[in-house]
Order: C-alpha cells, then structure tokens, then sequence
C-alpha cells in the first residue's frame, strides 16, 4: 500500500488519484502508526515552505516520514513536498525542513517570472532515478513554484528557468520533484508508474 501523507496541507486527493488510477493500492494517511505501516510514502505539498513544515510537524507524519526513509523504504516528496527533504529554505529562514538531503531552497534567479507556473522540459543530469525509466526526451512536465533545491550530488534532472534549475533527485529510495507528476500527463503518470514499481516489484 502507497500511503499519501495527509497533513491537511493542498490537494492531497489528486496525488492518490494518480496512483489509483495506475492500480495502485493507495490511500491518504493521517495517522503516524499508518504511515509506518505502509509500503511506501508520498509526501506533497503546495503554497509556503514554511507553513507545510509546520504542518507536517503538527501532524506528527514528520517522524513516520524519517522513519521511512531511513529504512529505505520508497518515498517520494513533491514540489514543496520536495523541498521539505532538504535542511531548510530561504523562504522561511527559521524554519527546518527534514534535513534527509543536505543543501538548502532558494529562490528563484531574478528576472524571470515568479512563480515559474507553466509546462516546462526536464533534462537528466546523468545520475540515475528509477523515476525517470523509460523517459523519452524532450519530457515536458508542469511546475507551480518560486523556490527550488539547490542544485547537488543528488540532482538528476534540471529544468531552464533563468538558468538550471533542481527538478528531480534521487538518493536510494527517496525521490523527489519539484514539478507535478500528478499533474503532468502521460509523462507525470509513466514517473508514478516507476514509483509503484519501486513500492510493488513483485506485481510490477
């Protein structure tokens, strides 16, 4: 079972009906105990860094989060979910995130549009993540966000906006976007294909 982090932040539901669509045993996930419970993990997140750290710590899923990927289990945070992975972010200075990726989310490069809101293509960086499997480029995917990740060892895909730009990484298990999968067509959905053969290799 894929549990979707539910911590009353955004549009959980479109993320459990993406993976419900591919058949996948999905359901979102309020309780701690749940979360330890399931296979694998999905952590979204829309609107302010700071606002959904203090809400996944509210919500007690922080620890389960830590938990599952620690013991390796497939995880996969995206857009603000993504960049809660990380030790914290210029968008909210005093505010930590989970610290599971070392680097910190800075804003956007002046002089573009903020936010980056619009279809955008991806290029790998060479490192491999099993979210990417079968990718045909040019791989247009759609990105919401002001803020991004910087650019580090765990980077496998980078969009241009103003200059590279973190969109994808990966680290064992955990991967993250800074885009929307759910939100990306047949591209988004082939990616949380990948994630589902990741959480169910047998059936996969």
């Amino acid at each position: 079972m894929i549990g979707v982090l539910d911590y009353g932040i955004g549009n959980l539901r479109s993320a459990e009906k993406a993976l419900e669509h591919l058949g996948a045993e999905a359901a979102l996930l309020s309780d701690p105990d749940e979360a330890d419970a399931a296979e694998a993990l999905v952590l979204p997140g829309v609107g302010s860094f700071g606002r959904c750290a203090e809400a996944l710590r509210r919500s007690g899923l922080d620890a389960p989060a830590r938990r599952a990927i620690e013991a390796g289990r497939p995880f996969l945070g995206i857009c603000v979910g993504f960049q809660l992975l990380y030790e914290g972010s210029d968008e909210e200075p005093g505010v930590p995130g989970l610290g599971v990726l070392a680097g910190r989310v800075v804003r956007l490069a002046a002089g573009v549009k903020h936010p980056q809101m619009q279809w955008n293509t991806i290029t790998p960086t060479g490192g491999h993540c099993g979210l990417l499997d079968g990718i045909a480029e040019p791989a247009w995917v759609y990105f919401v966000h002001s803020f991004a990740p910087e650019i580090g060892k765990e980077t496998v895909a980078t969009c241009d906006y103003g200059g590279p730009v973190a969109a994808a990484a990966a680290d064992g298990a955990l991967w993250g976007t800074q885009f929307h999968p759910e939100k990306s067509g047949q591209v988004g959905l082939a990616m949380l294909a990948n994630f589902v053969a990741a959480a169910d290799p047998v059936r996969a």
